[in-house]
């Protein structure tokens, strides 16, 4: 069995996790880690989108 992700479905599944990591490893109280998780796993989207439309404007 294989499992074959786009770069897109990638670039979100390793924000998830980072996110995860950051939320527990960053904050004390399980209130402060979601919403912290939460804003970097925004960030991390947000980056891939930005740096989306970059490679797009450079390649145009």
């Amino acid at each position: 069995m294989t499992l074959e992700l786009s770069h897109f479905t990638a670039a979100v599944l390793f924000s998830v996790f980072a996110s995860v990591v950051f939320g527990i490893t960053q904050r004390n109280t399980a209130r402060e880690q979601i919403r912290y998780g939460l804003y970097c796993f925004v960030l991390f989207v947000g980056g891939v989108f930005l740096a989306g439309w970059i490679m797009w404007l450079l390649r145009h």
